[in-house]
C-alpha cells in the first residue's frame, strides 16, 4: 500500500476487508473509534464485518450476534456461560473465514478473542491477525507472551511499557499506539468542578473523597463493604469530608443502598456525565484497581487503590501474579507511587491512615502530587491520537497492495 499526496492510502483498487472482534463494551468503544480512523486513511474505503456492540454498529458493523452474549467477566460467570461462549467462538471463526478478510483485528477480551485467533491461524495461516490491547502478560501469566507469537502478528499496546515487556518475554512485535484516555485530555481539563459542587451543595472549602468501587456488580459487591468500613474509620478519627461516588446505571441502586448508612454525607452521581468532574473536585480517591487509576492520574487526584477477587479465584491469582504492582498508574510511571491494598491487605485499618494523609497536608500527599504531574507526558504520543496511530499500525501489518492476493 502507498500514500497519495493527500495522505490517503491507495490500496488494491477495492475496499479493504477487515474482520473486527470485540468481546465487551470497552472493546466496542475502541473498535468504534478505530473504524472511522481506518476509513479516513483508505481512498477505496473499508468493508467491515465481525462482532461488536452498539458503538461499532453506529460505525457500520453489523455484528453477527449480540455483544452481550459474550461480554462475561469473572471465572464463575465464564464457567456458567461456557457452552454458549464455545458456540460463539466457533461461529465467529466460521464467519471470519467466510468473509475472507485482508486482516482480522481482535480487540481486548483475550478469554474470548484469543481462542478465535488461534483457530483462524490454524485454518487460514496467511490472514494477518492484529491484537488491539495487550493482555496483561507483564502482570500475570507471562508465558502467554511467547505463545501469542504463534497466532498474533502484531500487538497494539495502550500502555507505553508494553512493547518492552513483550520483547523481554519473547512475545509478538508490539507497537505503542496510545491509551484512548489521551483523546479525552481536553474534556478532563475542562471538567466543571465548580458546577458539580454547586449542584451537590458541597461548600468550596469542604474536602471531598471520591470513591470508585468498580463498574461490575461482582467487583463493587466485594469492595463496597470494606470501602464503607474505611470511610467510617476516617470519620471516627476526626476527618471532616464528603463522599462523591460516580457510578453506572446498573449499579446505582446497589451503591445507594450501601452508602445510605455511611457516617458522612454521600453523593451518588452519574459516572459518565460527572465522572471526571468528581475526580477533579476530590482531594483524594479510594478506588478499585483498573483503568480508573489512569483516569485519576490524568485528573491529578491522589489515590489509594484496592482490589479483592472472589475466594475461588484468589489462590490462583496469588500464584499467577508476577509483577511488583498491578496499578496501571504505577506501571506507567515506572515506580510504586500509589499504594495498593490487595486481597487480605484490603482492610479499613490499613487504608484509612493512608487516606487520612492524602486528605490532609502531608509528605505522602506531596509525593503523590509530584508523581501525578509526570504521568500525562508518559502517555502522550509524539504525533496524532491513539485511534489514528492504531489505524496506521493495522494498515502497516497488511501486505502491500501489489502483493495482496485477489479475493
Amino acid at each position: 500500500m502507498t500514500a497519495d499526496k493527500t495522505g490517503c492510502i491507495v490500496g488494491a483498487g477495492r475496499p479493504l476487508r477487515l474482520f473486527l472482534i470485540a468481546g465487551e463494551h470497552s472493546g466496542d468503544a475502541l473498535g468504534a473509534r478505530l473504524m472511522p480512523a481506518l476509513t479516513a486513511r483508505l481512498r477505496e474505503g473499508v468493508t467491515f464485518a465481525g462482532v461488536g456492540g452498539e458503538a461499532m454498529d453506529a460505525q457500520g458493523l453489523a455484528s453477527i450476534f449480540p455483544l452481550h452474549d459474550v461480554a462475561v467477566m469473572g471465572p464463575l460467570n465464564i464457567l456458567a456461560a461456557l457452552p454458549r461462549l464455545v458456540r460463539r467462538v466457533h461461529q465467529t471463526v466460521d464467519a471470519a473465514l467466510a468473509f475472507n478478510p485482508d486482516a482480522v483485528v481482535i480487540i481486548d477480551s483475550p478469554e474470548f478473542t484469543h481462542p478465535i485467533a488461534k483457530r483462524i491461524r490454524r485454518r487460514a495461516p496467511d490472514i494477518p491477525i492484529i491484537d488491539y490491547v495487550s493482555p496483561s502478560v507483564w502482570a500475570w501469566r507471562p508465558g502467554r507472551a511467547k505463545k501469542m507469537r504463534g497466532y498474533i502478528d502484531e500487538v497494539l499496546a495502550l500502555l507505553p511499557f508494553e512493547p518492552a515487556a513483550h520483547e523481554r518475554l519473547g512475545g509478538p512485535h508490539c507497537t505503542y499506539v496510545g491509551h484512548p484516555l489521551i483523546e479525552r485530555l481536553d474534556e478532563i481539563a475542562s471538567a466543571d468542578t465548580v458546577g458539580l459542587a454547586r449542584r451537590l451543595g458541597i461548600a468550596t472549602e469542604r474536602d471531598v473523597l471520591v470513591v470508585l468501587p468498580g463498574s461490575r456488580r461482582s467487583e463493587a459487591g466485594r469492595l463496597l463493604g470494606v470501602f464503607s468500613e474505611t470511610v467510617t474509620l476516617l470519620a471516627k478519627h476526626g476527618r471532616a469530608f464528603e463522599v462523591v461516588i460516580p457510578t453506572v446505571p446498573h449499579l446505582r441502586e446497589q451503591v445507594q443502598a450501601v452508602c445510605a448508612k455511611w457516617a458522612v454525607p454521600v453523593h451518588v452521581v452519574d459516572g459518565g456525565r460527572d465522572g471526571f468532574c468528581a475526580m477533579r473536585l476530590a482531594r483524594a480517591a479510594l478506588a478499585a484497581s483498573g483503568t480508573v487509576t489512569l483516569e485519576l492520574a490524568l485528573c491529578g487526584t491522589p489515590m489509594v487503590v484496592a482490589y479483592k477477587v472472589d475466594p475461588v479465584a484468589a489462590p490462583f491469582l496469588r500464584r499467577l501474579i508476577k509483577g511488583e504492582t498491578v496499578v496501571l498508574a504505577n506501571l506507567v510511571l515506572g515506580e510504586n507511587a500509589f499504594p495498593e491494598f490487595l486481597q487480605e491487605d484490603c482492610t479499613a485499618e490499613k487504608m484509612a491512615p493512608v487516606l487520612s494523609d492524602l486528605l490532609g497536608t502531608s509528605t505522602r500527599r506531596d509525593m503523590q502530587v509530584a508523581a501525578l504531574a509526570r504521568i500525562p507526558n508518559k502517555l502522550k504520543l509524539a504525533d496524532g491520537d491513539p485511534s489514528a496511530a492504531a489505524a496506521k499500525a493495522v494498515l502497516g501489518v497488511i501486505k502491500p497492495a501489489e502483493k495482496m492476493p485477489s479475493r
